[in-house]
């Protein structure tokens, strides 16, 4: 699948600025729903850090029973790293999916950044969070915007689930993104 912005210059061309308000205008004419329909697909997702840096790894998987799943790390690596990469990975695996997607993380930070429109301000200004301070995680963030307008308006729903709290799927992507960081 060719995603929207195949064509646009790399991030290190001179028309970088370009790219992001082109991708700013794609993502504030998206529709961004808090529920899903009944009938879609919710994938978990979770990262994992054995030391903060420290190897990492990241999971998803398919709900109700886990299956299909993926996982995989990364070394040196940050929990907010893994926690992007398991959903950039989740939304790679089902790009062929042409119903609603619902992403089910127990991350605030990248489900925030979706329910709280946090990539509006990031966009706007530069990269820049609302400290001035570059936003961490810039390259994975722009994967994940990619993937994201790439399933098109209305089609990703985020969805945040407390970690640790005894959902079966959570506490599955949690013990296969703890068992990819090989600590």
């Amino acid at each position: 699948m060719e995603l929207p912005f195949d064509d646009l210059p790399p991030p290190e061309a001179k028309s970088l600025h370009e790219r992001d308000r082109h991708l700013l205008h794609r993502m504030r004419s998206m529709q961004w729903p808090d529920r899903a329909p009944n009938d879609a697909l919710h994938v978990y997702t979770d990262g994992a850090c054995s030391g903060n840096p420290g190897p990492g790894g990241w999971a998803w998987a398919a709900a109700p029973d886990g299956v299909p799943y993926g996982s995989g790390g990364e070394r040196p690596s940050t929990n907010q790293r893994m926690e992007i990469r398991a959903v950039i990975e989740a939304l790679r695996a089902y790009r062929d999916h042409t119903g609603t997607l619902v992403i089910v993380s127990d991350s605030t930070y990248v489900v925030n950044c979706f329910r709280q429109r946090w990539w509006e301000g990031w966009l706007a200004r530069d990269w820049k969070n609302s400290q001035k301070k570059p936003v961490a995680n810039r390259e994975l963030w722009e994967d994940l915007f990619d993937e994201v307008v790439g399933r098109g308006s209305g089609k990703t729903v985020f969805t945040w689930v407390k970690g640790h709290s005894g959902d079966p799927m959570n506490d599955l992507v949690d013990t296969l993104a703890v068992q990819a960081t090989g600590a």
